[in-house]
């Protein structure tokens, strides 16, 4: 009898392992294919657009407190990018790395809409992928929204790793893991 409790215990240590590294799988391959979409949707933006911001009320010397920054990175086109950007995740697949049995993420629809042109042997897709891909980056979205638009409101190298691996260690496992884009 004492065997069986060993044998459940040790299943359940087992399967909780398991489970963790899907879910931690899935949340940095939401946040990698989160950061790729922004990335994205910021540099199809002209550089040369800018918007105003600052105080629009009058000095009392009669001058105003207004500065023009580049609307690509403004907070307001940012914040407007966050609300839709999680929608784009019906367009990936999952795949797993042979090597590492890890699940990763990949677009395989082209920013143009069309099919991808990449071999999607070893890629599946279907709606549950994404719809749980669409509930993991809202959920990103939700509790690291400060973080994502002080780190897109400026330019920066690498923003991939800082963000999901360094800040919010939602791929501390994975620094490693190359993430393709169309």
């Amino acid at each position: 009898m004492k065997s069986w409790g060993w044998l459940a215990l040790l299943l359940g240590a087992l399967l909780g392992t398991v489970w963790a590294r899907r879910s931690q799988d899935l949340h940095c391959g939401a946040c990698r294919a989160l950061v790729d979409e922004l990335e994205w949707e910021i540099a199809q933006v002209d550089p040369k657009k800018t918007i105003q911001m600052g105080s629009f009320r009058i000095n009392p010397d009669g001058s105003q407190s207004v500065v023009e920054v580049p609307y690509a990175r403004s907070e307001a086109h940012l914040t407007e990018l966050l609300e839709e950007v999680c929608d784009r995740m019906k367009e990936y697949g999952e795949q797993i790395d042979p090597s590492t049995h890890r699940k990763n993420y990949v677009r395989v629809v082209s920013r143009s809409g069309e099919s991808s042109e990449r071999d999607l042997q070893g890629i599946r897709i279907d709606s549950d992928i994404s719809g749980t891909l669409k509930f993991v980056c809202e959920s990103i979205v939700e509790e690291y929204e400060d973080e994502l638009i002080e780190f897109f409101s400026r330019e920066a190298d690498n923003v991939k790793d800082k963000l999901c691996s360094k800040r919010t260690d939602l791929c501390d496992h994975a620094l490693h893991i190359s993430h393709d884009e169309l």
